[in-house]
C-alpha cells in the first residue's frame, strides 16, 4: 500500500526501507486499537517477520502464517521482473 500512488503502484526501491517502516507502524497501529490485520509482504526469510511476530506476542494477537505460490503460470500483479522474482525465491527460507 505504501507504493500505492492515485490508483498506481509505483515501486521505489529507495524508499524500501521506509516502506517497511511504515507498514510496521500501521500494523501496530491497528494493533493498539484492537482491529483483525493482515500483513501483506513479500517476507522470504524468517528475521523479516520477527517485528510482527514481536508486535503479536506485545498485543496478544495470534500470527496465522501464509505462502501464496503461483501454480497456474499467473502474471504477478506489479510486473516485479523475471530475475526478481528468481532472487526471492532462491532466498525463500521457511521454518518447520
Amino acid at each position: 500500500m505504501y507504493f500505492m500512488q492515485d490508483g498506481e503502484y509505483k515501486f521505489d526501491a529507495t524508499k524500501l526501507k521506509q516502506a517497511h517502516e511504515w507498514c510496521r507502524n500501521k500494523t501496530e497501529s491497528w494493533m493498539q486499537k484492537r482491529y483483525n490485520v493482515v500483513v501483506s509482504n513479500t517476507f522470504t526469510q524468517e528475521w523479516e517477520m520477527d517485528a510482527y511476530y514481536e508486535l503479536a506476542k506485545q498485543y496478544g494477537y495470534q500470527v496465522h502464517s501464509i505462502i501464496v505460490e503461483n501454480r497456474h503460470g499467473g502474471v504477478n500483479e506489479h510486473g516485479v521482473p523475471e530475475d526478481k522474482l528468481e532472487q526471492m525465491k532462491n532466498r525463500f527460507e521457511i521454518k518447520l
